[in-house]
């Protein structure tokens, strides 16, 4: 495996160690899992991207380490997903980083339960966006990405996906900024678009049903 996923880059956050290539091989493992259809390699390959590109990142390290554990943990069917993933990245890097990187990486992850950075906190910002980029996506690509979560949580029937969907989008859409760094705000429109569209078919399936 190559690329930003591949254990060489892994290694440049992790050092290279036999204790650094087992928490990569089970992170990859991880995000690897068979009922995962947008959290998987390629949405953590996407946020690791995007952390390198926003540029405004007082620990960049730190950043890329969050991303690679924001959803190490990722049930669909538990609610405490950031949670959990927060404690898989304090003890999955113990003794790889030092104490107060692994703080941060920790702080970073618990974060992305709800995407509201403070506004001088320059690694949280770069991370939410770089996570969030997928709302801004084109209307096609946007679509897919739905239609992905909506398979991740196939147990839940459509009243109760909704209901739940519903609430993750209108608390993005009430955030004061919904992007923070500079290079990420001219995603805003595009994705304020995508979600009120999207809302709007929740709601007349809602209706309907």
């Amino acid at each position: 495996m190559t690329g930003l996923v591949g254990f060489e880059a892994w290694a440049e956050l992790a050092g290279d160690s036999p204790t650094s290539r087992t928490e990569w091989s089970a992170l990859v493992a991880a995000w690897s899992e068979p009922h995962r259809r947008y959290h998987d390699l390629a949405h953590l390959a996407a946020v690791l991207g995007l952390a390198g590109e926003l540029g405004e990142a007082a620990d960049l390290h730190a950043v890329r380490l969050a991303a690679w554990y924001h959803d190490a943990v990722y049930d669909p069917q538990r609610p405490d997903n950031e949670e959990i993933s927060a404690q898989r990245a304090r003890a999955g890097l113990r003794g790889l980083v030092d104490d107060e990187r692994a703080a941060e990486v920790e702080r970073l992850v618990l974060l992305t339960a709800g995407h509201d950075p403070a506004p001088e906190d320059r690694n949280g910002a770069v991370l939410c966006d770089a996570d969030l980029a997928v709302l801004a996506a084109p209307a096609e690509s946007y679509a897919a990405y739905a239609s992905a979560v909506r398979a991740e949580y196939g147990h839940l029937s459509d009243e109760e996906f909704t209901a739940g969907r519903t609430a993750v989008l209108e608390h993005l859409l009430a955030l004061p900024r919904l992007y923070r760094t500079p290079g990420a705000q001219a995603w805003t429109e595009a994705a304020r678009a995508n979600m009120g569209a999207e809302l709007v078919l929740l709601r007349r399936r809602a209706a309907s049903s």
